[in-house]
């Protein structure tokens, strides 16, 4: 069963406007292009600041980097700010991941004038942490509910091995044991879950994935991202492939798949 219009509606506010560069992004130090590069030296080095803006007229618009700075003033040493090299302070996230694809870093646009900059490294605060597992949860819970659509009972069973099913018996004991009632299919890793959806032909014609394996590896991908979110792991170095699909796809995670394509 999917997600309703109204479901889905909520959803998209959540995930493009609750979350946007601005809640991640660090302000740009700046120096006018007459400051002479001695001061900039010793004002930044002590602080760690590997790179600056240049304003000309009162207006960020060319940046350096501290280690390229030689003698001179700022403007001597400074390149233009083109707009590739620019997000918005509102853009969503998802769009941030994507543009950081291609650029380590970008200047954030603030009130139509540069005074932010955000890197892949920012990705690793709890804003974006808190984006991506609900954008994790969202695909798990997508794969609960075809399994259950298509799988009366317990008939997913037959997908995994005894191992698999056994270890999630015995989680459902235990939390049985603690006064809850989940299903079987609750208590299965989402591994398990994906597992099932990748042999299942119907289940695995639903999705956008061509063959067993392809879902599989993805699966893989987003277990992985998931468990370096709960453990407060480094996602960028370990998950940007991940990281980046959850971004490109974001429509397919919260309506659904649209029809097979080659991933």
């Amino acid at each position: 069963m999917p997600f309703s219009s109204g479901t889905i509606e909520s959803l998209r506010r959540i995930f493009y406007e609750g979350f946007v560069v601005r809640d991640i992004a660090e302000p740009l130090i700046s120096f006018d292009e007459v400051t002479s590069v001695d001061w900039v030296r010793r004002s930044v080095e002590a602080q760690g600041i590997e790179l600056i803006g240049v304003r000309r007229a009162g207006r960020v618009d060319r940046f350096l980097h501290v280690a390229d700075l030689g003698d001179g003033t700022c403007g001597d040493h400074a390149t233009a700010i083109d707009d590739e090299m620019v997000v918005d302070a509102t853009a969503s996230l998802a769009d941030l991941v994507v543009r950081l694809r291609e650029r380590r870093r970008l200047f954030v646009s603030v009130l139509g004038g540069i005074g932010g900059i955000v890197s892949r490294t920012d990705l690793q605060k709890p804003p974006v942490r808190m984006w991506l597992f609900g954008l994790v949860t969202l695909v798990e819970m997508r794969l609960v509910r075809q399994i259950g659509d298509a799988c009366a009972g317990d008939s997913w069973r037959e997908y995994l091995s005894e191992a698999r099913v056994a270890k999630a018996e015995a989680l459902q004991a235990e939390r049985r044991r603690r006064g809850q009632s989940p299903s079987l299919l609750d208590c299965l890793q989402f591994s398990d879950k994906a597992q099932i959806v990748a042999r299942n032909e119907q289940l695995r014609s639903t999705t956008k994935f061509e063959s067993r394996r392809q879902l599989e590896r993805v699966a893989a991908m987003l277990e992985r991202l998931r468990n370096n979110l709960a453990h407060s792991q480094d996602i960028i170095s370990h998950d940007w492939d991940a990281i980046v699909l959850l971004a490109e796809r974001l429509d397919d995670v919260l309506s659904g798949p649209k029809g097979k394509s080659a991933s």
